[in-house]
């Protein structure tokens, strides 16, 4: 049995994984982490009975330990509970679906102690690839991407030499606002911006989704995570979300993953990995997929996309800079506090601003994701103004 943990385990990417694992034999969970989600944390860790539990706030620890029915070796704590957890020797496997920036401490910690990487997160990568993958070739650490496009992109290159790579295609359904009129993006609220038509996902990506800022990031990562320049990663609008993304090799050879909009799928993928296990997900039914259609982003509608593309090309912490702006600024906007049209708009007041490190350290990324926050919120509350 290989022990595992999952740091996140109450938002959408851990509830699927534990999904998969009820039905993957070979797995046995010893760890659970959630940052807010204590009802349910509570319901998950008395079903699984893991070793060790995390959780953000250590004030919450008697409402945690109130509502077990066993006794778990040990709880940690806030960031450096985190930390200490990816220490352990007892599990060998660890899935990190935190969402957003905090994940990166628990992955330069995961990669340290050599442990199989199971990565559902992408800002850490958009805020500290170079120094993420410096890490991973260092102590000889494995990590295996869950984000579908990501996923499907290792899949092909298992397939054919990275080096041989033309071009990566990552698709993109478009998301909610994909037939939405330009004119009318700035009156979309929330409930709007969340509906994605084919993922369930959490708030923050689903928004990042709408804005096409979440592709963005996509690039960036792929970026660090196949090693290729920025000038052979394209984006295509695949609205059936079927074809999970691409990679056309220098002879014309164009190698697709394909598969039904389903999480469960590169989870389990890379839980097993290098094997492949029978799957409980539905087959793809290719008799009722009636068209696949493709068109390019529109970066005038979305011009976060464009955005990130700059950024990837400037480097430096512009790519920190570009997540510490953005997640704050999708907290304001669920919070009903900006309009889906400023962020981008403030976003790029902020980067404006940012004076870059042109080969950061760790310290520079902390730096800079704390300075940049403080700069969106105030950016943030002018705006109100």
């Amino acid at each position: 049995m290989e022990k595992i943990a999952i740091l996140g385990s109450t938002g959408s990417v851990g509830i699927s994984t534990l999904k998969v694992l009820d039905k993957l034999k070979g797995y046995k969970l010893d760890c659970l982490t959630a940052y807010a989600n204590l009802k349910l944390l509570v319901k998950q860790a008395n079903r699984y009975r893991p070793s060790f539990l995390g959780i953000a706030k250590e004030e919450d620890y008697r409402v945690l330990i109130g509502g077990l029915k066993y006794k778990p070796k040990n709880v940690f704590f806030g960031e450096e509970g985190l930390k200490n957890l990816c220490r352990l020797k007892s599990f060998r496997a660890v899935v990190i679906a935190i969402v957003g920036y905090p994940a990166l401490i628990p992955l330069i910690e995961a990669i340290k102690n050599n442990k199989k990487i199971i990565l559902a997160n992408k800002e850490s990568l958009v805020c500290a690839g170079k120094i993420v993958m410096d890490l991973l070739k260092k102590y000889n650490s494995q990590l295996i991407p869950v984000d579908s496009e990501h996923n499907a992109i290792f899949q092909c290159l298992k397939r054919g030499d990275s080096a041989k790579i033309k071009r990566i295609i990552l698709t993109a359904s478009g998301g909610p606002l994909r037939n939405v009129k330009m004119q009318q993006l700035e009156n979309i609220t929330p409930s709007q911006a969340l509906a994605h038509p084919r993922w369930r996902m959490g708030k923050k990506i689903s928004i990042d989704s709408a804005t096409l800022m979440n592709k963005g990031f996509e690039v960036i990562e792929a970026m660090h995570l196949f090693g290729v320049p920025l000038n052979k990663i394209e984006v295509l609008i695949h609205p059936q979300a079927i074809i999970h993304s691409m990679v056309e090799f220098i002879d014309g050879s164009i190698l697709a993953q394909l598969g039904v909009a389903d999480m469960r799928l590169p989870i389990q993928y890379a839980l097993s990995f290098p094997e492949r296990f029978p799957s409980s997900v539905s087959s793809l039914d290719f008799s009722q997929v009636s068209k696949l259609e493709f068109a390019l982003p529109d970066i005038n509608k979305f011009p976060c996309l464009s955005i990130a593309y700059e950024v990837a090309k400037r480097g430096g912490t512009y790519p920190c800079a570009l997540n510490a702006a953005d997640e704050e600024l999708v907290r304001a906007y669920l919070e009903k506090k900006i309009k889906l049209t400023d962020i981008p708009k403030i976003i790029k007041k902020v980067l404006s601003r940012h004076k870059s490190i042109k080969n950061p350290k760790l310290t520079d990324i902390l730096n800079t994701d704390k300075i940049t926050r403080e700069l969106t919120k105030k950016l943030i509350r002018k705006e109100k103004e």
